[in-house]
């Protein structure tokens, strides 16, 4: 099994965990040239479901949802507004700032709960997403 690329949640602050761990993650799909399934091991446990907008993706729907994104995201920065954690689980409200190849710069506020192996690996996330403006509000 790969290593996480992330150090565990218990040490570092719950912000700055989420912040590593999706810039990580997402320079690693967009600008590395493993497979898709290979960057998902080190940082995604093999039975990870996440639930975005009520929609749950396994494993295989995020290795797929992976291919657009490394072909179409050209700049990405996470923006975490706060994040609470309670052992290997956390809650957390961050902005997503992303410029596409189509479509120019766009930004999606999630809130999200999740859970964490004690090192490091996502195994499930409940998210809402809603696309805002830069200055914050729905779009």
């Amino acid at each position: 099994m790969a290593r996480s690329m992330v150090k565990p949640l218990r040490t570092k602050p719950p912000e700055q965990f989420i912040a590593d761990f999706f810039t990580s993650f997402t320079n690693a799909v967009v600008h590395g040239s493993e497979d898709a399934s290979d960057v998902m091991s080190r940082y995604c446990t093999r039975d990870v479901v996440q639930v975005a907008d009520g929609i749950p993706l396994d494993w295989d729907h995020l290795v797929a949802h992976l291919r657009p994104v490394r072909k179409n995201l050209r700049a990405f920065r996470f923006e975490v507004h706060e994040a609470l954690a309670d052992g290997d689980r956390i809650a957390t409200r961050f902005t997503i700032h992303a410029r596409m190849r189509k479509g120019g710069a766009m930004s999606t506020r999630v809130h999200m709960f999740a859970e964490f192996t004690p090192d490091g690996l996502l195994r499930r996330a409940e998210q809402l997403t809603r696309a805002v403006t830069e200055a914050g509000t729905r779009k």
